[in-house]
């Protein structure tokens, strides 16, 4: 396994990351504590969850599930020392958690104590925002994206309303980070920043997949020259990389079960794509779900790529893909597919 820094903190943290959000919903408390024992075993030391998991599916029945069973973990274990750990706040939008009302100096205030109650631990080492209050583009809203409704005031004192909250937090947050932001919205936040003096964005959790590589452009650059580095979630593309849906099938128990079309993904336009990457993996021997995987770790801009599972056997797969590393021919290969096919979620 190797480790990488998170933005310009001192913060290091394994290329692969272990994902949450099935942890109450698809898995049990068990399931979670032996994929966490498993994971770190493998040299994984980076958990990501959040205050709204499990969503496999969202339910206020269950909603802080996943935070529970990480704290249970830790006090079964007394690894906390040993994990870099990373939790959210819910931006706007779901009316159990708090109205609703989204991430601002009160309500980042009582989520915070309400994680770490759950984790059973006095801090966070990341603390991200799960999405912009104003409105974005990430889970396919960018067919119907219009930043031009926005209002530029409102959103920048809401930017500046959570970094001095996050700045009174020394000791409970080692460093933020953002998560389905724009570029816009990252370098305001850094600018902000720079400004006040301030905490700094460490790192931005956003899609990216070989299905969905929106990244690869302006956030790009701004990663390169800001440090910035990108945890990439759903590299599997909600499971659809691993070909377990292809020609229409719906695996029981699998996401693709209980959410149909897996948050937009899983729609006629990516299967042509998907079947061009998984011929890939085939005539070089390699399994699809970590020749994906790879791939997301291969991208210069990637702090961590963030994985999810619902068994042993797919996570295994999916830490595997740290010990892969694609030939010049695959990567190839892949270049050529995603010019033929370069949106198709």
């Amino acid at each position: 396994m190797k480790y990488n820094s998170l933005g310009r903190t001192e913060i290091s943290v394994s290329e692969i990351c272990l994902g949450t959000m099935t942890w109450g919903s698809q898995n049990s408390e068990a399931d979670a504590h032996a994929q966490m024992d498993y994971a770190v075993e493998k040299g994984v030391n980076f958990f990501d969850t959040a205050e709204l998991y499990p969503t496999t599916p969202v339910s206020a029945a269950t909603q802080g599930w996943t935070e529970d069973y990480i704290g249970s973990w830790f006090k079964k274990t007394g690894k906390r020392g040993d994990i870099v750990l990373a939790t959210k706040v819910a931006g706007r939008g779901r009316d159990y958690i708090r109205g609703g009302e989204g991430a601002d100096a009160k309500n980042i205030r009582l989520a915070l104590e309400a994680s770490l109650a759950r984790l059973k631990t006095d801090y966070i080492d990341l603390y991200q925002i799960h999405w912009p209050n104003r409105g974005h583009f990430h889970f396919r809203q960018n067919w119907s994206y219009n930043p031009f409704n926005q209002d530029r005031d409102k959103a920048v004192a809401n930017m500046l309303d959570i970094l001095e909250m996050l700045g009174t937090k020394e000791g409970k947050i080692r460093a933020i980070g953002l998560s389905n932001e724009t570029t816009w919205g990252i370098q305001k936040y850094l600018t902000l920043s720079e400004q006040k003096n301030l905490p700094r964005v460490a790192s931005v959790q956003n899609e990216y997949n070989l299905l969905y590589r929106h990244f690869d452009l302006d956030l790009a650059e701004l990663s390169h020259h800001e440090d910035v580095g990108l945890l990439a979630y759903s590299p599997l593309a909600g499971g659809i990389l691993s070909g377990k849906y292809v020609d229409g099938v719906r695996p029981k128990g699998s996401r693709g079960s209980i959410n149909p079309d897996i948050g937009g993904r899983l729609q006629p336009l990516q299967e042509p794509a998907t079947k061009a990457y998984l011929q890939i993996a085939a005539r070089y021997g390699l399994d699809p779900a970590a020749m994906a995987l790879a791939f997301c770790r291969s991208r210069p801009f990637m702090a961590s790529v963030i994985i999810g599972a619902t068994s042993m056997e797919q996570l295994k797969v999916d830490i595997s893909a740290a010990d892969l590393t694609l030939s010049d021919e695959v990567l190839t290969e892949i270049a050529k597919v995603h010019r033929q096919y370069p949106l198709t979620l």
